[in-house]
């Protein structure tokens, strides 16, 4: 017998906004919508794949819903499924059970595991069992997966399981499990959630985690989607990767190391951001911007006005409507080695290693109240990047730091 079955992960549906409302020029209405698309997009390709049934491995909703909308639009995604004969199984992840709401509320469309212990569900007809525990607290310190019960026989067995696995930088560490212990668990295939990259930890069996549905800030790079798995005669013939996202996140670093100046400079981040939004058509793209090396145009790049000049040669792409530039981080250095200027023996030498010294350990009380009052001050006019935007209030390493970064690169133009 030969069956087919969607594996999905973190949803994260109506994941709110992280301050983009601040951003003018940022595609607010695109972002916030972009988690309901990806998985509508989800439930066609069940639909146009005739998958026989849908497993969905944790994080359904992103944490307490702003209105009931939310539950309502999954609901209705659910429905087109069953309606098609296409059972959908669910566990509960950590976003999901800090959900007062989903707590109390029946989701008619979709089978949910049981918090309290492992148990399972049968698909005689496919001659599948499937086996699962939802998060009965947003932290879950314990291994699940332990206690899941072994595997039925004669029957293609499934473990539905939200992870940190042996843990991942970015994630917190929930419900960790050994990968070795999972392989001699006895099962065929694991359906694991929690990481949002598609990772395969394991072809036999096959544990997978097939990582979010839609990047939702630029620390979820990449396409994302969902597996397409095909079982025969008991075994996994294939686990198909199916791109989903609807915008793409990306960081992109430009090297900028020997550029003559400014508009060589430019000119080569014109041609970086064109490649970038072709390599991302026809999805919109969403762009982390970091230049850098030693270049003769540092000095001019540190002004002010950088993020709009990035903008002005965007605005020469033709596809420009489709990139929105998050951010851009300037981490170029002058041409002249800077390591020379302080090894200098006159004054100027001597004066970046003294504003080194500060920078690294700056004395209690050095500028007095002057941070605190001004940094408000300062703010206004810098485009929402620049670091004193993220100096704390009375912080003033970040204020230190840019005026050492501009007489380095003035004295590296002029000495």
């Amino acid at each position: 017998m030969e069956f087919k079955f969607l594996h999905a992960a973190d949803l994260h549906l109506d994941s709110p906004l992280r301050g983009l409302e601040a951003d003018p020029s940022a595609p607010v209405e695109a972002i916030r919508n972009a988690t309901r698309q990806a998985l509508g997009k989800m439930v066609d390709l069940a639909l146009n794949e005739r998958v026989d049934f849908v497993i969905i491995a944790g994080d359904i909703y992103d944490g307490d819903w702003q209105d009931f909308g939310t539950g309502i639009f999954f609901s209705n995604q659910m429905r087109r499924l069953t309606q098609a004969g296409i059972p959908v199984f669910a566990i509960r992840g950590n976003h999901d059970a800090a959900n007062r709401m989903t707590k109390s509320l029946r989701m008619p469309h979709v089978t949910i595991f049981d918090h309290k212990h492992a148990h399972t569900h049968t698909l005689d007809q496919f001659g599948v069992a499937i086996h699962g525990q939802s998060f009965a607290d947003q932290a879950v310190p314990e291994d699940l997966s332990k206690d899941y019960p072994p595997p039925t026989p004669g029957l293609f067995n499934i473990g539905v399981l939200h992870t940190s696995a042996t843990g991942y930088a970015g994630h917190a560490v929930y419900a960790p499990c050994d990968v070795g212990r999972l392989r001699a668990h006895g099962y065929d295939y694991w359906a694991l959630g929690h990481v949002h990259t598609r990772e395969v930890l394991s072809e036999e069996p096959w544990i997978v985690f097939p990582g979010n549905l839609q990047g939702r800030h630029v620390g979820e790079t990449g396409a994302k989607g969902a597996s397409i798995v095909t079982v025969a005669e008991g075994r996994v013939v294939s686990v198909e990767h199916r791109v989903l996202d609807v915008l793409r996140w990306e960081n992109l670093d430009i090297d900028l190391s020997g550029a003559a100046d400014e508009s060589e400079a430019l000119v080569r981040v014109q041609a970086a951001l064109e490649s970038a939004v072709r390599d991302a058509a026809p999805l919109p793209l969403a762009l982390r911007l970091t230049l850098t090396g030693a270049t003769n145009a540092h000095a001019a790049l540190t002004g002010d006005g950088l993020r709009e000049k990035i903008l002005h040669e965007a605005h020469g792409l033709e596809d420009a409507r489709h990139l929105w530039l998050e951010a851009v981080r300037l981490r170029t250095r002058p041409a002249q080695d800077a390591a020379a200027l302080r090894a200098r023996p006159d004054n100027l030498g001597r004066l970046l290693g003294e504003i080194d010294a500060i920078v690294a350990d700056p004395a209690t009380g050095l500028l007095g109240d002057w941070p605190t009052t001004l940094l408000g001050r300062l703010r206004e006019g810098l485009p929402s990047e620049h670091p004193l935007h993220a100096a704390a209030e009375g912080d003033f390493r970040a204020v230190l730091e840019q005026a050492r970064l501009r007489l380095e690169a003035a004295l590296a133009e002029h000495c």
